[in-house]
């Protein structure tokens, strides 16, 4: 108890009310030993300060678990160097104790801050490992895991305009779980995956050894670049590509009633929008508008052209005339227009540069302050949530979109986000890194369905609607597996059993990585085979005697 009582003082009067166990205090101690940094305590929050309800309430980016009877951390660490991180590893494993990481707390099913059994556990919180450094002349950067997208696109944009990273669309969103699940984004047709564009790393194995790329070995390299890296290790930093974008970009959306003619051009948009040049992203959202007595099934069809309006429109008008887009559209308001025997059009565009356009897609104005990319302060308004995702190789059927339709007129705040593949996407293989959805996929769906009221007869029935969406849609997606996309992470694919079982493990491990997932537990077997770095869809350590 040494080092213990060199902080008596202060302990007593912080942390003592707080330590509801000798384990605990025990593990305490052993983490003070751990350590020379002599101001660890203060990083170190219990479930009765007000900065451990503080850092659990702006971890929760679904909050839909503030109030639940689902497992809490112990306490919660934020630290400020990684030695810190080296004497929890160690001490968690010496008296049994569990981690969990949290980078930006986007995790689908809150398993970067929550347990769904009675698991004891240390929340790692990486939100003060921030630093960013940038090479604006090789176009690359380090960035720790701590970083946020919205401050990665916000240092990038003060270094040079015409730079970017293909990362994902929420500003909030942290760089260490995006990047390790994949990184879907508005870039990816030109550029790749968030992941595609990682040159090095630097990670904390199980040991508490720090690792770069050469040390760590090509194979958990591969493995952190979409496979989910908190199943393997800590990850610390990442080295990524910077790519360069031009200094005028197009966003635009318009918008469309679900209607027999936006039909058709849904039709059309799920057979090209794969194929269409690199340079244009054009994705889909469906959302229920407008009241109770007057709700609207709308369809976006929003857009992000790596070049100006004047290359845009020509464009357009070959694939999509009835979008009506014109160069003046881009620079007025935004434009309604009623033509007869249509639905009503809602068209807006601006041709910005890229920093402005990671604000329109995180739904803010173009014009608005860059300022709110380095936001963290915690939302007045709770907006709670359900998703699952799928991936789709053959056009949808029309009655598909009918069925849509009828689902979305008796639901309030559901959410379909169609986003196309194809482009860079198609020349990179399924084998390259973990995530395998390339080329034969057209595009990925989003389901989703807000509420605002978590009272749990609210809750049951907006996740019950989810779910018969799903179902609905099995028989039009990929199929053998079922395939979904490991940063829309769902526990409905399935969740480990008590033993990690390999074979168990398959059922829902499949679904995100096909046949990845099995060089994804012999990675795992390799790196921590003793399995520490678990929790519900951790990736099991191989097992042949199961395969």
């Amino acid at each position: 108890m040494g080092r213990y009582f060199q902080f008596l003082p202060f302990l007593l009067v912080s942390f003592l009310i707080f330590v509801e166990t000798n384990a605990q205090r025990e593990l305490l101690d052993c983490i003070y030993s751990q350590t020379s940094d002599k101001n660890i305590e203060k990083h170190i929050h219990f479930p009765k300060s007000p900065r451990y309800s503080y850092l659990l309430e702006y971890g929760q980016k679904n909050p839909r678990w503030l109030n639940s009877s689902s497992s809490r951390p112990i306490f919660i660490i934020a630290p400020k160097n990684e030695s810190e991180i080296g004497a929890v590893l160690f001490c968690s494993q010496k008296f049994g104790f569990q981690i969990r990481v949290k980078s930006g707390g986007h995790d689908y099913e809150g398993l970067s801050f929550r347990s769904e059994t009675e698991t004891k556990f240390i929340m790692v919180d990486l939100l003060n490992l921030c630093d960013i450094s940038i090479d604006k002349h090789n176009k690359t950067a380090w960035i720790q895991t701590g970083v946020t997208m919205g401050q990665l696109y916000y240092e990038i944009a003060k270094k040079r305009e015409n730079l970017a990273f293909p990362g994902g669309l929420y500003p909030s969103v942290g760089s260490g779980g995006i990047i390790s699940g994949g990184g879907i984004g508005t870039l990816m047709r030109k550029f790749g995956l968030a992941a595609d564009n990682v040159l090095d790393a630097r990670v904390m194995d199980v040991n508490g050894k720090i690792l770069d790329r050469e040390s760590m070995g090509e194979d958990l390299f591969w493995a952190i670049r979409g496979g989910g890296g908190s199943s393997f290790c800590v990850i610390l930093a990442w080295k990524i590509q910077l790519v360069r974008v031009p200094s005028k970009l197009t966003a635009f959306t318009v918008r469309r009633k679900l209607h027999g003619e936006t039909i058709n051009l849904l039709q059309r948009w799920q057979n090209v929008s794969h194929k269409l040049p690199r340079d244009l992203f054009l994705r889909v959202l469906i959302q229920n508008m407008g009241t109770e007595s007057g709700k609207i099934v709308q369809v976006s069809f929003q857009g992000l052209f790596l070049g100006r309006v004047s290359e845009l429109i020509p464009l357009l008008n070959q694939t999509f005339p009835e979008f009506g887009l014109v160069s003046r559209d881009c620079f007025q308001d935004p434009v309604v227009s009623c033509a007869a025997g249509l639905p009503c059009i809602k068209k807006e565009c601006f041709e910005v540069p890229w920093i402005q356009a990671t604000l329109y897609f995180a739904s803010k104005r173009t014009n608005d302050s860059i300022e709110f990319l380095v936001n963290r302060t915690v939302p007045e308004t709770k907006n709670y949530y359900k998703a699952t995702s799928d991936f789709v190789k053959s056009p949808l059927p029309e009655e598909v979109w009918g069925v849509i339709r009828t689902m979305f007129r008796d639901q309030k705040r559901p959410m379909m986000i169609f986003d196309p593949l194809g482009g860079r996407m198609n020349e990179i293989s399924e084998f390259e890194i973990p995530f395998p959805h390339r080329k034969g996929n057209l595009f990925n769906i989003q389901y989703m369905v807000n509420w605002g009221d978590n009272s749990e007869n609210i809750s049951s029935k907006k996740i019950k609607w989810l779910r018969e969406l799903y179902e609905k849609m099995k028989p039009f997606v990929s199929h053998s597996p079922r395939s979904g996309y490991l940063n829309y992470r769902d526990l409905d694919f399935g969740t480990n059993d008590e033993e990690y079982s390999y074979s168990n493990s398959r059922v829902w491990g499949e679904k995100y990585f096909n046949g990845n997932f099995e060089r994804l537990a012999k990675v795992k077997s390799k790196v921590d085979p003793g399995n520490f770095f678990r929790f519900e869809q951790s990736i099991p350590p191989f097992n042949w005697s199961e395969r």
